[in-house]
C-alpha cells in the first residue's frame, strides 16, 4: 500500500455532529421577529444544508425586506444573541452529539497527517456556541464557515485550504473529506473534488445521500465501516 496522502476532514455541525433540539431554528425565528416583526420568515423553506447568510437572505426576500449586507449582518447579530440563550435552555436529552461522532473526531485527531476541521454553514460564532455546549468545539483547529462564504462550495473550499495549510501541503495534494447529512454537503464536496461521507442522522436517509452522490453513507457513525473509510483504510 502506498503512503497515505495528507488528509483534511471537514465535519458539518447540525444534523451531522450534533442535534441542538431546534435551538438554531428558534433563534433565527426570534431574530426576524425582533427586527422585522415576522417570526414566520423562514417557515416556507428548509434550512437544512443552507449557510446562515443564505438563510437570512432568502427569508428577507420572502418578507419583502432589503437583503443588503448590513441588513443580513443585523439579523445574524440578533440570531447569535438569541442562540446563546436558546442553547442554554435545551435539555441534555434533546441536545447531544450523534453516536460515534465524538469518537471519530478524537481518533482522527490522534493520527499523523490528519487535519480535523469544520465545514459548516454556521457563522464561526454560531459554531462555537453550538459545539461548546457539548464540549467539542476545541477539537477543531480550523474550518470553513458561513461567514467565509455564503455559497457552500466556496466555504468548503476555504476549509480545505485552511486544513492543507496546517498540514503544510498544497491542497491539491491532500485527500479532502466532507462529512455531512444533506445533499448540499454532498454537492459542496463534489464542487471542490472532495470525497463525501454521508450520515443519515439529519433530515435525509443514508440512501438519499448516496443517491445525491455521496461516496459512502451510513445511518450513523457507529456503522462498522465508517471509521475505516474516514481514516482512508488505516
Amino acid at each position: 500500500m502506498g503512503a497515505m496522502r495528507p488528509t483534511v476532514l471537514l465535519f458539518d455541525i447540525d444534523g451531522t455532529l450534533v442535534t441542538t433540539g431546534g435551538a438554531g431554528r428558534r433563534s433565527m425565528d426570534f431574530a426576524f421577529e425582533q427586527l422585522h416583526g415576522r417570526r414566520d420568515a423562514c417557515d416556507s423553506f428548509s434550512m437544512s444544508g443552507m449557510t446562515d447568510r443564505a438563510i437570512v437572505r432568502k427569508a428577507l426576500n420572502i418578507i419583502g425586506a432589503e437583503d443588503s449586507t448590513g441588513a443580513i449582518d443585523a439579523v445574524i447579530a440578533a440570531y447569535l444573541a438569541h442562540l446563546t440563550e436558546e442553547v442554554r435552555r435545551v435539555d441534555d436529552q434533546r441536545y447531544r452529539v450523534f453516536p460515534g461522532m465524538r469518537e471519530a473526531v478524537l481518533e482522527a485527531r490522534s493520527r499523523t497527517g490528519f487535519a480535523v476541521g469544520l465545514g459548516t454553514g454556521n457563522v464561526r460564532e454560531g459554531a462555537r456556541v453550538k459545539l461548546e455546549r457539548v464540549g467539542i468545539y476545541d477539537q477543531f483547529a480550523f474550518g470553513g464557515f458561513g461567514c467565509d462564504a455564503e455559497d457552500r462550495v466556496e466555504l468548503i473550499r476555504c476549509g480545505a485550504k485552511a486544513g492543507a495549510a496546517l498540514l503544510g501541503a498544497p491542497v491539491d495534494d491532500c485527500r479532502v473529506v466532507v462529512i455531512g447529512d444533506t445533499p448540499k454537503d454532498v454537492h459542496a464536496a463534489r464542487g471542490i473534488g472532495a470525497e463525501c461521507i454521508g450520515v443519515g442522522t439529519g433530515t435525509y436517509t443514508a440512501e438519499a445521500l448516496l443517491k445525491a452522490g455521496a461516496n459512502v453513507a451510513y445511518p450513523d457513525f457507529t456503522h462498522r465501516e465508517a471509521m475505516t473509510v474516514l481514516l482512508g483504510g488505516r
